[in-house]
C-alpha cells in the first residue's frame, strides 16, 4: 500500500535534494557492424545506432514526465572501435565522425566507445585508435573516449601508459579554444568494467548482450539531507546505517526507471550503477557528505577513513535494493563537478597526493582535475601509473581524467559548463618521473592476481 510519509519523501528528495537518475545508457554492439571497408562500416554503424536508439531520448523523457523523476542524460556506449579497426583499417576518425553523427541524430548527450584495450599489450588497430584519439576528440562534439591499461590479472601496460600522457597532453592542446574540452572527455582506467553507463569511461564489452540499458543513480544530496539530520553525538554506525538506509531508496528509483526504460524500449535491462555522482548544483556534492560525518573540509585528516564508510554504506543498501548492481557503483568524487571538491581544492585543504590516497577507497579515481597547462606528458603518465597501480594492487577500478589547462597555471580556474562544471588548477609536484615513463616495458601482475 502506498505509505503518504514515503511520497512526499521522495518529492522531497527531488525539489530540494537533487534526487535525479545520472543517466540511462544504451549500450549497443557494433561487432556485425564489421567491415574491409570502412567507409561501408561507418554506414553499418550510423544505421544500427539510428534504429535502436532512435526512440533512447524520447522514452527517457516520458518517464520523467511520468514518474516526475529528472533522468539528466541519455547516452549510448558501443564496442570499443579498436575492434573495428582491426577489420577494416583506415583513418579511426572516420569510426568517430560516424558515432558523432548518429549521437546528434538520436539525440543522446553523449556517446561512448571510441575506447582501445591494452592492459597487456597491443593488437591490431590499438595504436592507430590511441594515436587518433586527440584529432577525434577535437573533431566531434559528443564522442568520448577511454583506454584500459592495466588490470590486476595482466599488470601495466607502460608503454601504453607512456603514449596515454602524451595523448591527454596534446587533446588539451587540440582543444584549447574550448577551454581543453577534448581531455575531460577521455579516460585512462585499470580494471575498466565492461558495463559502465558513466562517461567518459563506458563503453559496451564484448561479454554483454547485442543491446543492454544501464542505468546510473545519482543523489549525494539526499544523503547529505540524511546526515544533516543527525545529531552530533550519533556513532559512525548509526551514520553507516542511515547512509545504507539512504542508498537502498535511490537504488529502488533507479531500479523502477530501468525496468521501465526496458520494457518501453524492449531492451534487457543490464545493470544499475548505484553511484553517489555528484554534480555542480550547491548541495549535491560528496564532500559535503564528508563534511557532515564530522570533517571541518573535505581534505582534512580523516577524510580517507569516512569516505571509506560511505562508499561501503553506499554499496551494502544498494545491493539489497536490486539484485543486478554493477559498473563503478560507489562514490564518486570529480573534482570539477562538486562544488564541495571545488571549495576545498581552492582553499588548499584538498591536494592532488590526497585524491589519490582517496580514491584507494572510492569507486574510481582522480577524475575531473584540472592540471597546469605546462604539465610534461611525464609527469602525466606517472599520475596515470600511481593510480593505475592502486587498481591493480587493490583488485578494483580506477582511472584517471586529468585536464591540463593550456596556458593557464596554478589558481586560475577553467570553466567547462552544464554537468562538467568548473575547476581550480591544482598544483601537480614538478619533479621528474622521466626515466622511469621512458623505460616502457610492463609493470607485472601482483601476486593476488595467481587465483585459478
Amino acid at each position: 500500500m502506498l505509505n503518504t510519509k514515503d511520497i512526499m519523501e521522495t518529492i522531497t528528495m527531488i525539489q530540494e535534494d537533487h534526487l535525479d537518475i545520472r543517466t540511462i545508457t544504451m549500450g549497443i554492439s557494433l561487432l556485425d557492424c564489421c567491415d574491409s571497408n570502412i567507409d561501408r562500416a561507418c554506414e553499418k554503424i550510423y544505421d544500427k545506432l539510428c534504429c535502436r536508439a532512435g526512440e533512447l531520448v524520447k522514452t527517457g523523457e516520458e518517464i520523467e514526465k511520468k514518474y516526475g523523476i529528472p533522468i539528466v542524460n541519455k547516452r549510448v556506449s558501443v564496442t570499443p572501435v579498436a575492434l573495428l579497426l582491426a577489420a577494416s583499417g583506415g583513418d579511426p576518425v572516420k569510426y568517430a565522425t560516424a558515432l558523432d553523427r548518429a549521437a546528434s541524430s538520436i539525440g543522446v548527450n553523449f556517446i561512448g566507445g571510441y575506447s582501445a584495450l591494452v592492459q597487456k599489450g597491443f593488437a591490431s588497430g590499438d595504436r592507430e585508435l590511441i594515436a587518433s584519439i586527440p584529432e577525434a576528440l577535437s573533431e566531434t562534439e559528443l564522442v568520448c573516449s577511454s583506454v584500459n591499461v592495466g588490470s590486476t590479472k595482466a599488470g601495466i601496460n607502460m608503454d601504453a601508459v607512456k603514449m596515454m600522457g602524451g595523448i591527454v597532453k596534446e587533446t588539451a592542446l587540440l582543444t584549447k579554444d574550448r577551454n581543453c574540452i577534448g581531455a575531460a572527455k577521455l579516460v585512462v582506467f585499470c580494471n575498466a568494467p565492461e558495463d559502465n553507463p558513466f562517461m567518459a569511461g563506458a563503453f559496451h564489452g564484448i561479454g554483454e548482450p547485442d543491446c543492454v540499458l544501464n542505468v546510473g543513480v545519482s543523489g549525494p544530496g539526499v544523503v547529505r539531507a540524511a546526515l544533516e539530520k543527525m545529531p552530533e553525538d550519533a556513532s559512525l554506525s548509526q551514520v553507516a546505517d542511515l547512509i545504507k538506509k539512504t542508498a537502498f531508496k535511490i537504488t529502488r528509483m533507479g531500479q523502477l526507471v530501468g525496468s521501465e526504460a526496458s520494457s518501453r524500449l524492449g531492451v534487457p535491462f543490464g545493470i544499475i550503477d548505484l553511484s553517489l555522482a555528484p554534480t555542480p548544483a550547491v548541495g549535491d556534492s560528496v564532500a559535503y557528505i564528508l563534511e557532515e560525518i564530522g570533517l571541518e573540509q573535505c581534505g582534512a585528516h580523516g577524510t580517507t577513513a569516512a569516505l571509506a564508510m560511505l562508499n561501503d554504506a553506499v554499496k551494502k543498501g544498494g545491493v539489497m535494493a536490486s539484485s543486478t548492481v554493477g559498473g563503478l557503483s560507489g562514490a564518486f568524487i570529480p573534482v570539477s563537478e562538486d562544488a564541495g571538491m571545488i571549495e576545498a581544492a581552492r582553499s588548499g585543504s584538498l591536494s592532488i597526493e590526497k585524491l589519490e590516497a582517496m580514491t584507494a577507497v572510492c569507486s574510481v579515481g582522480l577524475d575531473m582535475i584540472v592540471i597546469p597547462g605546462d604539465t610534461s606528458p611525464e609527469t602525466i603518465a606517472a599520475i596515470i601509473a600511481d593510480e593505475a597501480a592502486i587498481g591493480m594492487v587493490n583488485s578494483k577500478t580506477t582511472a584517471v581524467r586529468v585536464i591540463p589547462a593550456i596556458g593557464r597555471g596554478e589558481g586560475d580556474t577553467l570553466d567547462f559548463g552544464g554537468l562538467l562544471g568548473s575547476g581550480p588548477v591544482m598544483s601537480v609536484n614538478k619533479k621528474s618521473p622521466a626515466v622511469m615513463i621512458n623505460r616502457g616495458g610492463r609493470i607485472p601482475a601482483p601476486m593476488q592476481s595467481l587465483k585459478n
